[in-house]
C-alpha cells in the first residue's frame, strides 16, 4: 500500500476543524513535499520526521513522499502535524498496519530521537475530536489537559515507538483520567488587608453583581493587593465556565496548567503591552490578555501608564463579552467576558490629597494626567472608589477584617438572586432588563432624578448606577431598590475622578 489517510485537527480561534492527513509514495526521485497551505513551522517538520524515524530504527523511504493537509484553503500551523506525518510515512510504506488509524486523531511534536513534545491548544483540539467519536493520540505532557473535554478518549503516548506499539497491537496506550479540581482557599485572603473598609465594600458590591471597578490612590496604600485578593470573593466557577476558560489558556503558548483547572484567571499585564498583547491578534490570530482573563479578572495597575490607543480597545469587549479579530486572510472570535479591575495614583506624583500633603502637582498638571483615561472609557466603569493613605496607626491596628470566605458567601447569595430573577449578573443586564428589573421605589427615583440633573450623567451613567444599585439590594436581601441603594451607587460613580 502506497497510501495512508490518517486525522488529525488545525486551530481556528476557539475552534479546532478537522484534517485528514494523505501521505502518498511514488516512484520516481526521492523527495519529499508537503502541501496543503502549511506554514513554516510546518514545512519544517520534514527534517524533525526524517531525523526521528531514523533514530527509531525505522526505513525512511527512497520513494517520492507526498503529504497532503486536506482541506488545502485552511492555514495549517505549529508542530501538532509531526506525529500523523510520520505515522502516515509509516503506514504508506508497510513498516506499520493501518487499520488501526482509522478510529484515532493523532496530534505531537516530535523530538529529533522520537521523543513527544507537547502541542499548544491540546483541549480545544480533544472538543472537536470527542464529537468524532475517534480516540484522541496526544504527547504525555498535553493528555491531562486534552481529558478535561467531558466524553473525549485521550491516549497519551511518550514517544513515536509507543504510538506505532500500540497501533501494532504490542502494547497498550493508557487512558487519561481528569485530574481532581484545586481548593478555593489557594487565593490570597481579605483579611490580611488591614484598614479601607470602604475599599472593601466596593469590591464586594463589584464581585457580587460583576461590575468593574477603578481604585484611584496614592502609591503604597494596598490597591494592588486588593486587587490580587479579589477573585478569591467571586463564586467558585462553574463546570462550562472552567472548561472555556481552560480552552482559552490552551490556547496560549504556555499553555493551561491543569492545578489551575476551576480557578478564576487573573491577569495583571505590565502598562508597557501592546493592543495586540491585550485584545489578542497577529498573522495566526491568538487570545489576548482580556480573553485568557475569561471568566476572571483583569487587573490593570497603573491605568494613566498605558497607551491611549491601547486603552480605547477594552471599550468594546467591556460592552459585547468578546473580541472579534480580523486579518486579510483569517478572521478569529475569542470569548472576553472578564471583570475589570484597574488602579491609578490621583496625580502625577501619587500624593494628592495624601494626609502628608507632599503633593505638589499643579491642577493643569493633574487634569493632563486624568485627562490620559478617555471618557467614553471611564463611564463604561462602574465602579470607582477612592484608596485614602494609611496612618501610622492603621498599620499598627492588631484586628483584622474579614476573611475571603465570609464575603464570598454573601457575593455567591447576592449572584443566586440576580440569577434566579433575571438568569444573568447585573452587570449583564440590558437597557430593557434593567427597565424590568431595576425600578427603584418613589425616593429612590426622585433621587436618582436630582443626580441625573445635577451631575450631568449620561444615559449609560443613568443605567450602570441602576444596575449596581440593584446589587447593592441584592446583597441586603432586598426585593425593590430604595433611596440608600440608589445613594451608595451614586457615591461610587462619583469618586476617584468626579472631576474628570
Amino acid at each position: 500500500m502506497s497510501l495512508a489517510v490518517l486525522h488529525s485537527r488545525a486551530l481556528v480561534g476557539m475552534d479546532a476543524p478537522s484534517v485528514t492527513v494523505e501521505v502518498h509514495l511514488a516512484n520516481g526521485l526521492p523527495s519529499f513535499t508537503i502541501v496543503g497551505l502549511p506554514e513554516t513551522e510546518v514545512k519544517e517538520s520534514r527534517d524533525r520526521v526524517r531525523a526521528a524515524l531514523a533514530n527509531c530504527r525505522f526505513e525512511f523511504p527512497a520513494r517520492r513522499v507526498t503529504v497532503n493537509l486536506a482541506p488545502a484553503e485552511l492555514p495549517k500551523e505549529g508542530g501538532r502535524f509531526d506525529l500523523p506525518i510520520a505515522l502516515g510515512i509509516l503506514a504508506a510504506s508497510g513498516q506499520i498496519p493501518s487499520e488501526g488509524l482509522r478510529g484515532h486523531e493523532f496530534a505531537g511534536e516530535l523530538s529529533l530521537s522520537g521523543e513527544l513534545r507537547p502541542v499548544r491548544g491540546a483541549l480545544a483540539m480533544t472538543l472537536g475530536s470527542a464529537k468524532s467519536g475517534r480516540s484522541f493520540v496526544l504527547p504525555r505532557e498535553s493528555a491531562g489537559e486534552g481529558s478535561l473535554a467531558a466524553g473525549a478518549r485521550v491516549l497519551a503516548a511518550g514517544s513515536l515507538l509507543e504510538v506505532c506499539a500500540h497501533l501494532a497491537g504490542d502494547g497498550q496506550l493508557q487512558g487519561t483520567v481528569r485530574a481532581p479540581c484545586p481548593a478555593a482557599s489557594d487565593y490570597p485572603d481579605l483579611s490580611d488587608v488591614k484598614g479601607q473598609a470602604q475599599v472593601k465594600r466596593a469590591l464586594e458590591v463589584a464581585a457580587a453583581g460583576g461590575h468593574s471597578v477603578l481604585m484611584t490612590g496614592p502609591p503604597g496604600t494596598g490597591k494592588s493587593m486588593l486587587a490580587a485578593r479579589f477573585p478569591g470573593l467571586l463564586p467558585e466557577m462553574g463546570e462550562q465556565e472552567a472548561l472555556e476558560s481552560a480552552a482559552i489558556q490552551s490556547l496560549a503558548s504556555g499553555g493551561f496548567r491543569i492545578d489551575n483547572w476551576k480557578r478564576r484567571p487573573f491577569r495583571a499585564p505590565h502598562h508597557s503591552a501592546s493592543s495586540v498583547a491585550l485584545v489578542g491578534g497577529g498573522g495566526d490570530p491568538r487570545p489576548g490578555e482580556i480573553s485568557l482573563a475569561h471568566n476572571g479578572v483583569l487587573f490593570l495597575d497603573e491605568l494613566p501608564e498605558f497607551g491611549r490607543r491601547v486603552l480605547e480597545t477594552l471599550r468594546e469587549p467591556l460592552e459585547s463579552g468578546r473580541i472579534a479579530i480580523s486579518r486579510a486572510a483569517r478572521q478569529a472570535e475569542f470569548p472576553a467576558r472578564f471583570q475589570l479591575v484597574a488602579a491609578m495614583n490621583p496625580c502625577k506624583c501619587g500624593y494628592l490629597g495624601h494626609y502628608n500633603g507632599r503633593c505638589r502637582c499643579t491642577p493643569d498638571q493633574i487634569a493632563r494626567y486624568r485627562s490620559k483615561i478617555s471618557g467614553p472609557l471611564l463611564d463604561r466603569i462602574d465602579i470607582r472608589i477612592e484608596v485614602p493613605g494609611l496612618r501610622p496607626e492603621d498599620l499598627q491596628l492588631a484586628a483584622r477584617g474579614e476573611s475571603s470566605a465570609t464575603v464570598r458567601g454573601r457575593v455567591v447569595e447576592a449572584r443566586d438572586r440576580a440569577l434566579r430573577r433575571q438568569g444573568k449578573a447585573n452587570a449583564e443586564l440590558t437597557t430593557r432588563d434593567i427597565d424590568k428589573f431595576c425600578l427603584p421605589d418613589e425616593d429612590g427615583a426622585l433621587l436618582l432624578r436630582q443626580a441625573i440633573s445635577r451631575l450631568t450623567l449620561s444615559a449609560r451613567a443613568y443605567h450602570r448606577i441602576l444596575a449596581v444599585a440593584r446589587t447593592i439590594a441584592d446583597l441586603a436581601g432586598m426585593e425593590r431598590i430604595g433611596a440608600a441603594q440608589v445613594a451608595e451607587a451614586i457615591q461610587y460613580r462619583r469618586a476617584g475622578l468626579a472631576d474628570h
